[in-house]
């Protein structure tokens, strides 16, 4: 049977590895390219947002057909689209890269906030971005726009197959995004890529806490020597990892 929804263990495994981590495993099983380019977080987070994608695509904004009248419109895409994104669920847009006009402003994303959406993502840019940043949600975009995105983009398609920031996103992939980025992991490699990140994130822990001591990275990092693999061991056994 094929999987359609993130499981409650994999998002938890998720929510406790970076975005670094992730894309080192995915890069295991032979994907290269799963980290979105040029997206930031608007603002440093506590906890990794994490959740399946709900899709946004903006095409070159014509302008006989995207006055600034398409907002009285209650099927447009974007509005549409702000009130359907599944709770627990990551907003993520295809803005083209273009960041000359906003993809989304602070009351739509404050609107997503309050329905439960576990964040949102762009490759071009938020207008209002200090109050979005002050917000409770983590939000990811390339830079700070002020022009209604009518002026540059169409909203064209929702939940549909999308490339924001170099990487394919198809609806229901599993977005991660932390202080550094945002990655993009295919749904049906979730549950595997979660186990060996978490694996990761403790052996790259016990090197730290070796490095930190004096050690040497070579025969540490990665663990060819016999002796780093017996203190790995020794130091999961005491920890619980």
């Amino acid at each position: 049977m094929t999987t359609t929804e993130l499981s409650a263990a994999t998002r938890e495994k998720l929510v406790h590895v970076s975005a670094a981590t992730i894309s080192t495993a995915l890069f295991k099983v032979g994907l290269k390219n799963q980290f979105i380019q040029d997206v930031r977080p608007l603002a440093p987070k506590a906890q990794n947002m994490v959740g399946q994608a709900y899709t946004l695509r903006y095409i070159p904004a014509r302008e006989d057909l995207n006055p600034i009248t398409v907002f009285q419109d209650p099927t447009h895409p974007q509005r549409v689209g702000v009130e359907e994104c599944p709770v627990g669920h990551v907003m993520v847009i295809d803005s083209r890269k273009d960041p000359r006009a906003a993809s989304a402003g602070s009351i739509l994303v404050t609107r997503m906030m309050k329905r439960g959406v576990a964040g949102v993502v762009t490759d071009g840019g938020f207008r209002d971005a200090p109050e979005i940043g002050s917000l409770d949600i983590p939000t990811y975009h390339n830079r700070p726009s002020a022009p209604t995105n009518l002026t540059i983009h169409q909203a064209i398609e929702l939940n549909g197959p999308i490339g924001c920031g170099d990487v394919a996103v198809f609806p229901g992939d599993v977005i991660v995004g932390d202080n550094e980025g945002v990655v993009v992991i295919p749904l049906h490699l979730a549950d595997d890529i979660a186990h060996e990140a978490t694996e990761m994130t403790a052996f790259e822990d016990f090197v730290t806490e070796q490095v930190f001591a004096g050690k040497a990275v070579i025969g540490l990092y990665p663990a060819t020597s016999t002796q780093a693999k017996a203190d790995f061991a020794e130091w999961r056994k005491h920890n619980g990892r």
